[in-house]
């Protein structure tokens, strides 16, 4: 069944006497628990997908559904609360308060909703749990390595619990061994947890972790991929 459709979604931006299109009349079908890798080169319009999805961004054209809501028409403000409950984001660089916690940081977006504190704590101490990262809870940011930095930044993306992941180069900072920790995670939270995730990449083997792969090139989508993993759950 479709959760999230694309149907002549175009994005446009004028820069001075220029019309800047990074995604033209795309259609896409995600259904739920999919984990969908995103790549094309600089400027393909793979984040601002991913912007629309996340609600951070509204389209200049087309429709965007997600699980029957249609967030084209939404304001600002509505879009802000549908987002703060259906989609957590995990970003390269992790973007995490340097002079809070880990603990402190995966507690932020808690602080937006109407829970007591035992409530709060145990969501952050369940959160810290599923991402491995419990032993590092009053650990500063700069106390942590890159890895455990960003596995902060998705027990804060997944604290709300979220039905939705999208992820913007998770790997794009780590080295090897780092990077497929991560990726074993977010494998993790779509096949146990039944997170659907949307992910930016422009490394081949992150793809793999991935059910399947969609290459956009000056806004559109050019060619699908289905990892092997896939075709096996398939077969």
């Amino acid at each position: 069944m479709t959760f999230i459709q694309c149907r002549g979604l175009t994005r446009e931006y004028r820069r001075g006497d220029n019309i800047i299109r990074p995604l033209d009349e795309l259609d896409l079908d995600v259904p739920k628990g999919d984990f969908l890798a995103l790549m094309g080169p600089s400027g393909s319009g793979k984040t601002t997908l991913l912007n629309l999805i996340a609600g951070i961004d509204s389209p200049t054209r087309g429709t965007l559904t997600i699980d029957d809501l249609e967030l084209s028409t939404m304001s600002r403000s509505k879009l802000a609360a549908w987002r703060s409950m259906h989609v957590g984001y995990v970003f390269q660089l992790y973007n995490l308060v340097p002079v809070l916690t880990a603990y402190e940081n995966v507690e932020l977006p808690l602080l937006l909703h109407p829970l007591s504190r035992t409530e709060r704590k145990r969501r952050v101490l369940e959160a810290l749990e599923v991402t491995g990262i419990t032993d590092r809870a009053d650990h500063f940011p700069r106390q942590l390595s890159g890895g455990q930095e960003q596995r902060v930044a998705i027990a804060r993306a997944v604290v709300t619990d979220p039905p939705i992941l999208v992820a913007d180069e998770p790997t794009g900072d780590l080295d090897k061994s780092s990077a497929a920790s991560v990726m074993g995670l977010l494998q993790r939270l779509n096949t146990e947890l039944d997170k659907t995730i949307i992910m930016v990449t422009h490394d081949p083997r992150t793809t793999e972790w991935a059910m399947r792969t969609l290459h956009l090139e000056k806004g559109r989508l050019v060619e699908q991929h289905t990892s092997a993993a896939q075709q096996e759950v398939v077969s």
